[in-house]
């Protein structure tokens, strides 16, 4: 059975939460980051305001996974985490 994009913005929540509690990281998670982002940019059924917000989480796994240093990417990020876990919250 295929994830829906339901569960699809709990895992991507469940990560950024990891990583805003953590303050850390691995590339492995910014690559699925991506992939799920990529998914859910792609389902109509997606809202349109968590579409626009998707494309900031993807930028900053973008930038992260090519960081030198994941834990301090995350660190400068912690603002933005906190305002997408809670927008994600919104829309589930």
């Amino acid at each position: 059975m295929p994830l829906t994009h339901e569960h699809q913005v709990g895992i991507l929540k469940d990560i950024l939460t990891n990583h805003q509690s953590d303050c850390c990281g691995t590339v492995s998670e910014c690559e699925q980051v991506e992939r799920l982002v990529e998914s859910l940019m792609n389902n109509h059924a997606v809202d349109d305001e968590l579409k626009a917000m998707l494309g900031d989480v993807y930028h900053y796994s973008q930038t992260g996974k090519s960081s030198s240093d994941l834990g301090q990417h995350i660190s400068n990020h912690q603002e933005q985490i906190t305002g997408w876990i809670s927008g994600m919250d919104s829309f589930s």
